[in-house]
């Protein structure tokens, strides 16, 4: 038999446990309040998730699921989330024994995992519940903070736990790497567990943020999914969003440039009020290439990111592209963000500019420090590594940007440019964000239409906000 829970906590009265449980929630309600509100954040509503150690259920209801499940190893606690919440779905399971029906969005383990006996076999029993977008969050105590809990328990203020695993967060990933899971990103919460006015939030919502200090954090959140499996190009459709504003020059070469893609392409010009003759030549090229699947949209509103979400909504195909029409980007090197896309390389595909040496004139040098200066920042915020944020290419699937649309009430309309609002949305569903090189050009026709400053200050201030919405939580 699988070495589980029971068999590593043998000996050990469950029900003097689930008494001991409750005392100290009740004593460390400050603690366990502020990881409830941490996972509200992590975890949107209406989604199928399965807590692994549930306790009573308080975690799971506030989470409104479409369909909860809690796993705890006590009977006398799981009798209890049954009673508060009927409406939920409770059950006495051994860890290393998950045979639940149906797969999860999410899957929370909440400071259990270090119980186990096997962890590779417990990564294993979790597979079996996972789709490829399932999203694993697992939260555990650092090995730092060790002795405090020890003496936390003989002042009782902490129940009494049997030894567990004290892993290292390399530990972690080194044994998700052995069972074809990949990493998404890592957090640190809380650094006080207890409340003092006005000191605990500052430093559970700022310092423990901060370099040096996080390290110091007595929870790390690792969130990963199963490595996903490629997809058969012939079976995946595409659509390329286009948006445009004076770009006449440039408005039949991305049709000509642009390589077909999987089963079906097709090209979406959205014209936003040009001054050139934009509206005319997409109408004309779409009349002269009637091979191919051509759109053309005027956009009822304004900026670029309007544009793209214009042209989102219209899409019809499996796999959503953005090519700016410039064509600063390359049109040919969309098949590479494609072939990432489908072969699992990542759920968001970045374009980079900043890797390959550019062409004189593609980029000015103080926008070219901006640009550097804003991937600093926002890996830091956004906990995946992003070299170039502002790079105009970028690829995702359908219906990961169908669940970006339902969630932006989170933000709000902040992003008339649309690089930001994408990248932050792709951030909070955890989507894995991978980036691809590109050779940046020169244009060739027009001028940019961006405002190095009144532009760059605005960028500043949606990195103020995205602070406060996505880091100090």
């Amino acid at each position: 038999m699988v070495q589980g829970w029971k068999q590593r906590m043998d000996g050990i009265n469950f029900d003097a446990i689930s008494v001991d449980r409750k005392k100290c929630r009740e004593k460390n309600a400050y603690y366990h309040n502020q990881l409830k509100s941490y996972v509200q954040f992590l975890i949107p509503q209406q989604a199928d998730i399965l807590e692994i150690g549930c306790f009573k259920g308080q975690q799971l209801a506030s989470l409104n699921p479409k369909r909860g499940v809690g796993i705890d190893f006590s009977q006398d606690i799981i009798d209890e989330a049954k009673k508060d919440h009927p409406h939920l779905e409770f059950v006495l399971k051994d860890i290393n024994q998950l045979d639940l029906d149906g797969t999860f969005d999410y899957i929370l383990i909440n400071n259990i995992i270090g119980y186990t006996e096997d962890l590779q076999v417990t990564f294993e029993q979790i597979k079996k519940l996972c789709r490829p977008d399932t999203k694993i969050i697992l939260i555990y105590h650092s090995h730092l903070w060790q002795p405090m809990l020890k003496l936390a328990e003989i002042l009782k203020l902490r129940m009494k736990w049997p030894e567990q695993h004290w892993l290292s967060t390399r530990d972690f990933k080194n044994l998700l790497h052995l069972n074809n899971f990949r990493i998404i990103s890592l957090t640190q919460q809380v650094l006080l567990p207890f409340y003092i006015p006005l000191i605990s939030v500052w430093f559970n919502k700022g310092i423990v943020h901060l370099p040096f200090f996080r390290n110091l954090a007595l929870n790390h959140i690792l969130i990963f999914q199963p490595s996903a499996n490629r997809k058969d190009p012939k079976e995946v459709t595409c659509s390329i969003i286009i948006p445009c504003r004076n770009e006449k020059g440039n408005i039949e070469q991305a049709i000509l440039r642009t390589p077909l893609m999987g089963q079906k392409t097709e090209f979406i010009f959205v014209e936003g009020g040009s001054s050139d003759g934009t509206l005319e030549e997409c109408e004309r090229v779409r009349n002269l290439y009637k091979d191919r699947e051509i759109k053309v949209l005027v956009q009822k509103g304004k900026g670029k990111g309007d544009a793209v979400r214009e042209g989102f909504a219209q899409a019809r195909y499996d796999v959503l592209m953005i090519l700016d029409a410039d064509l600063t980007t390359p049109p040919e090197d969309m098949s590479k963000f494609f072939e990432a896309i489908i072969h699992g390389k990542g759920e968001f595909i970045n374009g980079s500019r900043l890797v390959y040496r550019m062409e004189k004139q593609a980029m000015q040098f103080l926008n070219m420090i901006a640009n550097k200066l804003f991937s600093i920042i926002l890996t830091y915020l956004l906990g995946q590594y992003l070299k170039d944020t502002l790079c105009g290419t970028k690829v995702l699937w359908k219906k990961d940007y169908d669940k970006i649309a339902q969630g932006r009430v989170y933000f709000g309309d902040f992003d008339p440019f649309g690089d930001f609002d994408l990248l932050f949305g792709a951030a909070k569903l955890h989507l894995k964000i991978v980036e691809i090189p590109v050779q940046y050009k020169a244009r060739s026709y027009g001028t940019t239409q961006i405002s190095r400053f009144r532009h760059g200050w605005l960028l500043i201030k949606m990195t103020f906000f995205a602070m406060r919405k996505i880091k100090f939580v």
